[in-house]
């Protein structure tokens, strides 16, 4: 998931420096030195957003002010050139990386962690904490479940652990808080905060009053990795990571056409029309067709309790637990239910003050449906927890905060800044888990 609202002041001046261009608007138009791919905006006043995605464009979603944002490279700027289309450039998909550069390992592209160094980091924190920490298999990648590799989709729940934590079912007594990432695998930061907060959380009890007396009181599950195949596509190449959105169910598709979107796959508000196969938005064949799905919704019905009626502006129960938090990027967003329609949620007044906390925290701003961007999410997690289960579901849109900061491909040296501004927030909503609908309304 991506919102185009910041991209653009950030990265033109980004791209004037790292690659000698002058800005868009500038009576010099800027072009992109290589052919590699790169951020566009069609300027053109008949582009469509919704026609130029079912033809295959990789369209970012946001506001048209200065046109129809797309990840594109030369052969399809020169088609829709050729198309009658008005096409400018914005800036650069990637930040440099020294060629001298060799990655650690288990990183790339600067010391962003592989889907294998995240299952390491897992199982170490488990092993090194067993009173802090129990690792849990909670479903199958899509190459996994067909014999090609893969990995399995793995949790951790951090609390200080007593008899009946961190169990697969409604009966523990703690309130439940889930962080998930990397659902979209090119969204590079999003991981990397995941296993910060871990290590922020076990790195910290006993000695931070803060932490200390959340993990006493509160389940802090993390799915660090959410579509472990789809980040093998992206970090094998460590220096300029693949594009690659959706997990690797192949779907008749090449490239990074190939995949389901995750976050359009989920059992709640599923839309046959949101993508066709080989777009960066295709939902699967049916909804929760995909393993990783199946696999976090699993996990995810088992340890909250419902507490809401099926109907959609039925509202949830003051006697609500839990909160949930998925991350994506960029726009520097904090996104509350719904997010399929405008129209407010039915606990919508409980729902916006816990956002609102969150963004006197990481400064970001505040927005629900489509935010005013001409983006709506049907399927999405966040409004399946909330839809299906009354758990009050968010999204944090991370970066940019500067203009080596923008896009899916941060420098790795930004996560300093991005791990201080959502760190508050984080801790925001892992505190409102014990009663987070106070109101009802």
């Amino acid at each position: 998931m991506t919102r185009f609202s910041r991209l653009r002041r950030l990265t033109v001046a980004g791209a004037a420096v790292l690659l000698g261009l002058t800005t868009p608007g500038t009576a010099t138009a800027a072009t992109p030195s290589t052919a590699e791919l790169a951020y566009y905006d069609v300027t053109s006043p008949t582009a469509d957003p919704a026609d130029l995605a079912r033809r295959g464009y990789d369209v970012l979603e946001g506001p048209l002010t200065n046109g129809v944002p797309i990840l594109a490279g030369a052969a399809d700027v020169q088609r829709l050139r050729r198309e009658g289309l008005t096409v400018r450039y914005v800036g650069p998909l990637y930040q440099p990386v020294a060629a001298s550069f060799v990655a650690a390992a288990d990183t790339y592209y600067g010391g962003y962690h592989t889907a294998a160094g995240h299952e390491n980091h897992n199982q170490a924190v488990a092993a090194a904490h067993p009173d802090l920490a129990v690792l849990r298999t909670i479903g199958q990648s899509w190459r996994k479940t067909q014999n090609q590799g893969g990995h399995n989709l793995q949790a951790l729940c951090i609390t200080k652990i007593t008899t009946g934590d961190c169990a697969s079912n409604t009966s523990g007594t703690k309130p439940k808080f889930t962080l998930m990432a990397q659902m979209h695998a090119r969204e590079l930061a999003t991981g990397e905060l995941a296993y910060k907060w871990i290590d922020y959380l076990v790195g910290n009890y006993g000695t931070n009053t803060a932490v200390t007396q959340l993990m006493n009181t509160t389940e802090l599950w993390v799915i660090p990795i959410a579509n472990p195949d789809g980040v093998d596509i992206v970090s094998s190449n460590s220096t300029r990571p693949v594009s690659q959105r959706k997990n690797a169910h192949p779907n008749g598709c090449s490239g990074t056409g190939l995949g389901v979107d995750l976050n359009r796959n989920s059992s709640y508000h599923w839309d046959v029309n949101q993508g066709t196969k080989c777009s960066e938005t295709y939902p699967g064949a049916s909804a929760a067709s995909e393993p990783e799905t199946q696999g976090i919704q699993g996990l995810l019905s088992s340890i909250y309790r419902d507490t809401k009626p099926a109907a959609d502006f039925s509202p949830a129960t003051t006697a609500t637990t839990g909160t949930f938090l998925t991350l994506h990027s960029y726009s520097e967003l904090n996104i509350y239910p719904y997010g399929w329609t405008n129209s407010l949620a039915p606990n919508n007044t409980d729902l916006k003050a816990i956002a609102t906390a969150m963004g006197k925290a990481n400064k970001y701003d505040v927005v629900h449906g489509d935010g005013g961007l001409n983006y709506f999410a049907p399927g999405a997690t966040d409004d399946w927890i909330y839809g299906t289960l009354g758990v009050p579901g968010y999204t944090i849109e991370v970066g940019p905060n500067a203009s080596s900061c923008g896009g899916f491909f941060p420098a790795y040296s930004c996560m300093s800044s991005f791990w201080n501004l959502n760190l508050p927030a984080f801790m925001t909503l892992a505190n409102a888990a014990a009663k987070p609908l106070p109101t009802g309304k």
